[in-house]
């Protein structure tokens, strides 16, 4: 029986697989069962920043493995606060709490911020339109989209999902009750679609005004991927709280929030856990990823290979101005909207072994990993340009 034959009889029908059967992944290729082999340009939909078995990840895993690959959070851990000491030191958050997703951090930062705001008379959450922050009740609560939230109410009171980069709509909505706004600085599933100048500096003046928590969700976006260790650097916002997940942990469950002293210290022990979160073996995974992005320069490497992207992204779009409406992103996080739907470019390229992906209907997606180089680049853009051409 093939894979797919097997899923079928056993798994949950919840994904849309891919017709492909992965053998095996080396640096930015898969290789599938059949001998082929794919450029990956969505790396596990921004997940495996180093590429695949990478040789200081996999060491890193081994050697956690053989020391010990679980212990209760009663005990404190060096692969923890190691990790912590490194995204403090590349963050400037002082406060790091581990998690095993990119949605249990979400689910903590709505506990966080409520309890933040309970002694302030603040209760609601505000979030945006075509948002994407997981699939748990408090993560949908804060979303809009009916395909993730259809059938699955009711939801969580006191959440209110407002127009993204509409700051009219924002303003109307902020008020003494608004404990927190959580938003992706630049929406990945919702294809890849940057917060405007205007609603970042409108997001300032209501924050100065009154004073409720900014939450950064920078699942997708952090760790180097836009050319800044987070998206929201490219904006003069400063949060008090965000949300890490996917690159950090090397390929293996890993989520992280960090915060400010002020917002960390409303909980208190006994009052938020987790049996799993920092798990010794992904977060010496962790360090592995960002001592290797450290060490090798790959933030600035990623922004050099982001503006060569852009300027081949750029060319089509003159070259093609019927099919490409616009091309949006920072750095190695980028998308192309077309005039139409993408999965038939997503599969055309998959027939010339290269692997992207389509959110959003008609945005392709680019979330290669940071070690990519020019002919990875250049490779992608040429076959994107024959494709084009075709249509």
């Amino acid at each position: 029986m093939s894979l797919h034959e097997r899923e079928s009889a056993a798994l949950f029908h919840t994904y849309k697989r891919l017709p492909l059967e992965i053998e095996r992944g080396e640096g930015v290729y898969l290789f599938a069962r059949d001998g082929r082999r794919y450029l990956d340009m969505f790396s596990g939909l921004a997940v495996n920043a180093l590429g695949y078995a990478h040789p200081r990840v996999t060491k890193a895993i081994t050697d956690q493995a053989c020391t010990y690959s679980h212990l209760s959070n009663y005990f404190l851990q060096e692969p923890q606060l190691r990790l912590a000491e490194l995204l403090v030191k590349h963050s400037g958050y002082p406060r790091v709490f581990f998690a095993n997703s990119g949605t249990e951090t979400t689910e903590g930062v709505i506990k966080i911020a409520r309890k933040w705001g309970s002694t302030r008379g603040k209760s609601e959450i505000l979030a945006l339109t075509n948002s994407f922050h997981g699939r748990t009740m408090g993560a949908l609560s804060l979303m809009d989209r009916p395909k993730y939230r259809e059938g699955f109410g009711p939801f969580l009171d006191g959440c209110r999902v407002i127009a993204f980069n509409d700051p009219v709509a924002l303003t109307a909505a902020v008020s003494g009750k608004t404990a927190a706004l959580l938003l992706e600085f630049i929406q990945g599933e919702g294809g890849i679609r940057p917060v405007s100048e205007k609603f970042a500096s409108t997001i300032e003046d209501l924050h100065e005004r009154f004073g409720f928590l900014i939450i950064a969700d920078e699942i997708q976006s952090g760790a180097g991927r836009t050319g800044k260790f987070f998206g929201f650097e490219h904006y003069s916002v400063r949060p008090e709280i965000v949300t890490l997940a996917k690159p950090i942990g090397g390929g293996l469950p890993l989520g992280a929030i960090l915060a400010t002293e002020e917002t960390a210290g409303v909980l208190e022990p006994g009052m938020h856990g987790t049996t799993f979160g920092g798990n010794p073996v992904a977060c010496a995974a962790g360090i592995a990823v960002i001592e290797e992005i450290e060490e090798k320069k790959l933030i600035a490497h990623a922004a050099a290979m982001g503006r060569k992207l852009f300027a081949g992204f750029d060319a089509l779009a003159k070259e093609f101005p019927s099919l490409i409406r616009e091309v949006r992103g920072y750095g190695l996080m980028a998308g192309v909207e077309l005039d139409r739907a993408g999965e038939g470019v997503v599969e055309a390229m998959r027939e010339k072994g290269i692997l992207i992906n389509c959110t959003d209907t008609t945005v392709l997606r680019f979330l290669p990993p940071l070690i990519i180089n020019e002919s990875h680049v250049e490779e992608t853009l040429g076959a994107l340009r024959q494709i084009f051409s075709s249509l």
